[in-house]
């Protein structure tokens, strides 16, 4: 009996060989390292496909001539730039100083690149000389064209992004969202033609599966104009240098920037707007600062003790009349008092809620909550979406909103996370918009334990929360625990216990003392 060889794919090989390399180099410094090299081949490859062309159409006075390659929306690589150069001197002493090098003249050269690539990493991470060594062969050894239908430069770098963010883990990994997740709002919102905007972009995932969608539904990626706004200027650096892989433009300001604090694109409105902003955000204002910020108008001021609101409103103000926006929140966005609770009853009551979809634990890398999908439409009316495999027509259910629980869906990946099967995605996307369709009573029904459509005044009845269990029947499970009010009660549990341990403490060190001893 043959036994079978189980060959790694390439993203698997590159992996393996970086990951030797790494020592005691950060993931989240060393991502750049690797994802740059997998950038300057890429470049290469085309660079030298588009050159070839040029001698075969006999123009070789213009090889030289970035704006020929430009054209093409291909890079120009100066000689000392190119990978074939960086080769020939893997075994200097001096490569790394080479690589920053030519990065920085990459970015000169062509000015879609300002601000991408990152600065100085490779010299002064003191990298293994051998094994860096051992990692341009192996990334030498990749025909990034060989299959361009197969994307194998984007699909590495995807691979390594995700790698890269559960390395990092817990509260480091935000520059990632799972590709499940994003593929699940992709499919429920459609964004098939005008502005998508996403005001946390992190390393450009929400884009780059929105015109995979596009594609996949054989609609125009010419269609869509993209927006976007990272605060952390090394993420800032990776969503260009993502989407400059793609070829996908974008506008993603002039720099990294505080999204409140700067806003990038103060004029925007947005047909639609993805989103993973960073989970309940403290001290995200000062105390009398962005207090009559337009963004806000209408609404109460969010607390500057957690942003998830004032993320909220800022995608609000946003959208165009017809848009549509999805978006993760943390769970407890969906009850609560104060401001927030104020601006969750005025968006409810303004209809503008449409969905609410609670996901697995274990779906992030750098949390093990279980989050709360949010979509929200402006269009009250009926919207009709025209793509290539068929006319869609919707319309927004007014004074409803359909909550799902996703709890149960989903299989495991990477040992310890989860992540949405395919047929999960199409199933939950059906559910969706079957519900939103004209003749709905026909293709939708409530279903226990996974979805229920609340009407506005159900909703009132519950005080403006919109936690989907107060809904949703649940017959196997017992979901009716109120978790506020549980974890209230614990909290004054737990403060009474420690009372008491502290006048336990007082006592026994008197004790002591009346003895002549001290603790």
């Amino acid at each position: 009996m043959t036994k079978k060889v189980q060959t790694k794919s390439t993203e698997e090989i590159l992996w393996d060989s970086a990951n030797k390399l790494r020592g005691s180099v950060e993931p989240s410094e060393y991502k750049h390292v690797v994802l740059s090299l997998i950038f300057l081949k890429f470049a290469n490859d085309k660079f030298l496909k588009r050159r070839q062309e040029l001698i075969n159409e006999h123009k070789e006075t213009f090889l030289e001539i970035p704006e020929f390659y430009q054209a093409d929306n291909v890079f120009y690589l100066p000689e000392e730039s190119r990978w074939t150069y960086i080769i020939e001197n893997a075994k200097q002493e001096d490569i790394t100083l080479k690589i920053d090098s030519a990065l920085k003249t990459i970015e000169k050269t062509n000015k879609s690149l300002e601000g991408a690539l990152p600065d100085n990493y490779f010299s002064r991470l003191g990298l293994d000389q051998s094994k860096f060594s051992a990692l341009l062969d192996t990334i030498n050894n990749i025909d990034t064209l060989k299959d361009e239908a197969q994307d194998i430069v984007g699909r590495v770098y995807e691979y390594f992004l995700s790698k890269f963010a559960i390395a990092e883990g817990k509260g480091k990994g935000e520059f990632y969202t799972p590709k499940s997740i994003v593929n699940l709002i992709a499919e429920m919102i459609e964004p098939y033609k005008g502005k998508i905007y996403d005001p946390s972009c992190g390393s450009g995932g929400m884009f780059v599966q929105s015109l995979k969608f596009i594609e996949k539904h054989r609609g125009n990626k010419k269609d869509i104009s993209i927006y976007g706004q990272e605060l952390t200027n090394t993420t800032f650096k990776l969503a260009k240098m993502n989407l400059a892989i793609r070829g996908i433009s974008a506008n993603l300001g002039n720099k990294a920037a505080d999204t409140f604090g700067d806003d990038q694109h103060k004029e925007l409105k947005a047909d639609y707007i993805m989103a993973n902003p960073p989970f309940n955000l403290k001290d995200w204002r000062a105390e009398n600062e962005l207090t009559d910020d337009p963004r806000w108008a209408g609404y109460e001021v969010p607390p500057k003790s957690n942003a998830n609101y004032a993320w909220i409103l800022n995608m609000i103000s946003k959208l165009s009349q017809n848009g549509v926006a999805g978006f993760i929140l943390a769970n407890g966005a969906l009850s609560g008092g104060g401001e927030e609770y104020k601006i969750r009853k005025q968006i409810i009551e303004n209809d503008l809620v449409e969905a609410i979809v609670i996901l697995p634990q274990d779906m992030f890398y750098s949390t093990n909550i279980s989050v709360t999908l949010w979509i929200l439409n402006r269009n009250k009316n009926e919207r009709t979406v025209e793509v290539n495999d068929g006319i869609k027509n919707y319309r927004k259910r007014e004074d409803e909103v359909l909550f799902m629980d996703l709890r149960q869906k989903g299989e495991p990946f990477e040992k310890k996370f989860i992540q949405f099967a395919e047929a999960d995605i199409e199933q939950i996307a059906s559910t969706y918009h079957n519900w939103q369709q004209k003749d709905w009573e026909t293709t939708y029904a409530n279903e226990p334990e996974y979805c229920y459509s609340a009407t506005k005044e159900e909703i009132r009845k519950k005080d403006y929360s919109l936690v989907p269990s107060k809904y949703i029947e649940f017959v196997n499970r017992d979901e009716s625990l109120d978790y506020d009010a549980q974890m209230q009660a614990l909290q004054s549990d737990l403060k009474a216990l420690f009372a008491q341990e502290t006048e336990l403490k007082e006592q026994v060190a008197n004790v002591f003392k009346s003895l002549g001893y001290e603790l």
